[in-house]
């Protein structure tokens, strides 16, 4: 079965960046639309970013245009999210996500098949 795996989150201090990995495994990649999701504590899992299948189209939450990118590297079968000029606010486990509809722009979590455990993104003030 797909399995994601993320990394790359950590503490880092208002206006800092971080840059997020989701490891894809057991299908490749490129067989699906990937997306970023994040959730506060006691909080419903809310979109963050989205890309298809070839990396030609992306979609943000609107708070993060502008400051975050998502990417991916069909060859490493990894995923990416680059997070810049971070903000208290963003602090929340980041989820990475796999749609089989991969040639879709998807922002609703039903749309996702398969999650990865998160990973712990904590801005100071």
């Amino acid at each position: 079965q797909v399995q994601l795996v993320e990394s790359g989150g950590g503490l880092v201090q208002a206006g800092g960046s971080l840059r997020l990995s989701c490891a894809v495994s057991g299908r490749t990649v490129s067989s699906y639309a990937m997306g970023w999701f994040r959730q506060f504590p006691g909080e419903e899992r809310e979109f963050v970013a989205t890309i298809n299948w070839s990396g030609y189209r992306t979609h943000y939450l609107d708070s993060v245009k502008g400051r975050f990118t998502i990417s991916r590297d069909n060859a490493k079968n990894t995923v990416y999210l680059q997070m810049n000029s971070l903000k208290p606010e963003d602090t929340a486990i980041y989820y990475c996500a796999a749609s089989p509809f991969r040639d879709t722009i998807l922002v609703r979590t039903t749309e996702y098949d398969y999650w990865g455990q998160g990973t712990q993104v904590t801005v100071s003030s």
